[in-house]
């Protein structure tokens, strides 16, 4: 208990406050739409992984990879082809590349990663290559036959490359983590309209979205203090 209550010291009265409420938010709501466990699993864990990210810590590829099977689980089942390649193929693996990483680029005084930003030029090329793949993925997802198809596509392209920016310790991955979540919101509102019942993985992109402005505000914050 003692190594909990060190582990939150560096923890704001809103770090702690936010995932408090937003794991009371996911169960409450979740458990009142008869939401199923795998989706009230990958929702939590989904919170508590983006928070640890948020904050510079390694715990949250831990956490990230119990949310990635239990979401790509729930996405299979609406035939979201995009996400379930995502998380499997790509993410989880990505998990422990992660850590790897990390684990020898974090301020030892604070335990927290060391952060950095990309040059303009770096960022065109990252946009164009982007831009590019996320139209020449999405026509392959409409021709498998999956539901929304572009969105799918720029959920899944602009994850991938905001996972490796996450990885090399980048500030502007937090750009892409919110068009990411707001593209996500969009597929599982749809899921919601047509019968679904996955409320709270919707209710997990929508504070993915509040935690990612957090994230970028955050990460800003850290770069400026490790110049």
């Amino acid at each position: 208990m003692e190594k909990v209550k060190n582990y939150f010291n560096d923890w704001t009265s809103f770090e702690k406050a936010w995932l408090l409420i937003s794991t009371l938010l996911i169960l409450s709501l979740s458990l009142y739409w008869g939401d199923g466990i795998v989706g009230i699993v990958a929702s939590l864990t989904g919170i508590w992984c983006v928070v640890l990210v948020a904050k510079g810590k390694i715990a949250n590829y831990y956490v990230g990879i119990i949310n990635i099977i239990a979401y790509a689980w729930v996405a299979y089942s609406w035939r979201f082809y995009g996400e379930v390649m995502l998380n499997m193929i790509y993410f989880l693996p990505m998990q422990f590349v992660g850590i790897y990483l990390w684990k020898n680029k974090m301020d030892s005084s604070v335990k927290r990663v060391k952060v950095r930003v990309m040059s303009n030029i770096v960022r065109a090329r990252w946009l164009l290559a982007i831009m590019s793949t996320i139209g020449l993925y999405g026509v392959w997802l409409n021709s498998l036959g999956g539901n929304l198809p572009f969105i799918d596509s720029a959920s899944t392209v602009l994850s991938v490359v905001a996972m490796i920016l996450m990885a090399l310790r980048y500030v502007e991955q937090w750009v892409l983590w919110i068009v990411v979540n707001i593209a996500s919101i969009g597929l599982w509102t749809f899921a919601l309209m047509n019968g679904g019942n996955d409320i709270a993985i919707l209710i997990m992109w929508i504070a993915y979205l509040t935690n990612s402005i957090y994230g970028l505000k955050n990460w800003i914050k850290l770069y400026t203090k490790g110049d």
